[in-house]
């Protein structure tokens, strides 16, 4: 798959909490993390923001990060001020991103079924083609998994 050939756009808060459309194929250019969660402010969510956050200095150089979950812009923003999240944040309401990288898909809780985001991560290189990517992520350790390969 190459991002510049997806015709999707999502709302979402920049690096510095601004509004802003995102053309999805506009993100080639520049190596990018893109990782999809499930809920803002849940806790395996936050642990997740705040290790990239916290990690900056490890990738800014070399990509950026683009976090992608259900949410609402409003809840976006009140995560990003709240955690106080330094890169991009995408509103994927109607799951359209997240079902083209297969990261939409039924879950199990408490043996309910229900449909919803799978947290995934993928590694995009300039030219916009996924070089690596991790399904049904762990947060434990994955930032530093990640961050590891974009040294590679």
């Amino acid at each position: 798959m190459n991002i510049k050939d997806l015709n999707i756009t999502l709302n979402g808060i920049d690096e510095n909490g601004n509004e802003k459309e995102y053309k999805i194929g506009d993100l080639a250019g520049k190596t990018t993390i893109l990782y999809f969660y499930p809920k803002d402010n849940t806790s395996g969510c936050t642990q997740e923001a705040c290790d990239f956050r916290e990690n900056k200095n490890r990738w800014s150089a070399k990509a950026q990060v683009v976090g992608v979950s259900p949410d609402s812009i409003k809840s976006h923003l009140s995560f990003k001020e709240k955690q106080g999240l330094n890169f991009i944040l995408l509103s994927d309401p109607e799951h359209i991103l997240a079902e083209t990288f297969g990261a939409w898909g039924e879950k199990s809780m408490y043996g309910k079924k229900y449909m919803g985001i799978i947290r995934s991560t993928f590694l995009i290189n300039e030219q916009g083609e996924v070089v690596k990517e991790w399904r049904k992520v762990k947060v434990k350790g994955h930032v530093d998994e990640v961050l590891s390969a974009l040294k590679e």
